[in-house]
């Protein structure tokens, strides 16, 4: 019964760490995600401050600037709207990933207690035995 109790946490543990691994990689692709919008809009902010100024041009050039300079920054002001929704669903997938974390690590204790538990038993078991059978030996001598 223990054994198969040793077997089944052992079986729950590697199934939590399963479960750590892929949430892991889950953070590891937002994280990713979450660069790749930085960079863009560090790239956004860079074409619209970088286009000039549109005063110095022709009236409809300037205007034609102008709207290319509204457009880029409307553009990033959705990226960043998008990288705060993005930076929430990754703070609400650490929250998953710490906990998951936390239940493996629970488990991976429990599994050592069971097995130190279990080993003590045998330890017992094969120290009675021992005992016996020096008693035997004992006795047979006293003969």
């Amino acid at each position: 019964m223990s054994q198969q109790k040793i077997r089944n946490l052992t079986t729950l543990v590697a199934l939590r760490n399963t479960e750590v691994e892929r949430l892991q990689t889950e953070m590891a692709e937002k994280t990713h995600l979450r660069d790749r919008y930085q960079k863009n809009l560090e790239r956004l902010t860079s074409l619209y401050t970088n286009s000039g100024a549109s005063g110095n041009l022709h009236p409809a050039l300037a205007g034609n600037c102008g709207n290319y300079k509204q457009a880029v920054m409307v553009m990033a002001d959705s990226h960043r709207l998008d990288l705060h929704m993005h930076e929430a669903d990754m703070a609400v997938s650490q929250q998953a990933l710490n906990a998951a974390w936390a239940r493996r690590e629970v488990l991976g204790k429990v599994l050592d207690k069971t097995q130190k538990v279990v080993n003590r038993e045998q330890n017992v078991k094969e120290r009675k035995q021992q005992d016996e059978l020096a008693t035997q030996l004992w006795l047979r001598g006293q003969k």
